[in-house]
């Protein structure tokens, strides 16, 4: 049988499948490409199904579809191939770390959980002052490229930290946070602009925001300064109009 002849090289093949299979997933859970991505994966199937069982015709229509859909699939996951030649490309992996250790459902390390009560509380505190605030929380797509830009801290996500930060008086209060593992890992970060279409009355803040969410996995929480409203952001997308215990559950939902 072919099972009892697999080499160390097949089985080592399938390993390096199943990790790039798990990145995948990882970029886009959440989002609509999952379904259409389970889609694919059916057709996928019901093609190598018609070539098994001979069925030449099907077969053959189900084999220029997908053939032919490489340059659609480029379109459709425009946004999440980005974020995955980014990952690959960032020093998520060029880190003095070794490979086995970057990949998170292989990693022991102990992190701490994301405080996102305290986030969101203090965003609610800015927003009756109408401070402006920007907050990324870093996922698995490694922020190192605008961390660089700021200022690098490393203190434990907590109310008052936050409020002093984006205080309008403060020196850090220009640019974006970054968080990772309930660490404030760096203020005053210059985040690259979105270039999409949006309204008129969306500022540099906002289009940060987006900007880092359509390179990225990274989630953003927004305090407008003009109407003190809490935004929160994600994939490119702007979410508004949300009572804090919503954001709170989209967020903690989000970091898995």
């Amino acid at each position: 049988m072919d099972f009892i002849n697999l080499s160390i090289l097949d089985i080592f093949d399938a390993f390096l499948v199943a990790v790039l299979l798990y990145y995948v997933y990882k970029l886009i859970k959440g989002t609509v490409a999952v379904k259409i991505f389970i889609g694919i994966a059916i057709v996928f199937i019901m093609w190598k199904l018609t070539q098994l069982l001979k069925m030449e015709m099907l077969s053959g229509i189900l084999g220029t579809l997908i053939g032919g859909g490489a340059i659609a699939l480029i379109v459709v996951f425009q946004q999440e191939i980005r974020k995955f030649l980014l990952m690959i490309g960032s020093s998520n992996f060029a880190s003095r770390r070794s490979f086995v250790r970057q990949l998170k459902f292989l990693n022991t390390e102990n992190q701490d959980v994301t405080d996102v009560a305290s986030i969101i509380r203090a965003c609610e505190h800015l927003s009756k002052l109408n401070t402006g605030a920007l907050i990324v929380l870093e996922k698995t797509n490694n922020l190192d490229f605008v961390r660089n830009t700021g200022d690098q801290m490393f203190a434990k996500v907590n109310i008052p930290i936050l409020e002093s930060i984006f205080f309008k008086n403060s020196p850090l209060h220009d640019g974006a946070v970054i968080i990772k593992n309930n660490f404030i890992i760096a203020a005053r970060v210059v985040l690259p602009l979105s270039s999409a279409s949006l309204p008129s009355q969306y500022g540099l803040r906002v289009r940060a925001a987006v900007g880092i969410t359509e390179r990225t996995d990274a989630l953003c929480v927004l305090v407008s300064e003009e109407t003190g409203k809490i935004s929160y952001i994600k994939d490119g997308i702007i979410i508004i109009d949300r009572t804090s215990n919503e954001i709170t559950e989209m967020i903690l939902k989000d970091l898995g």
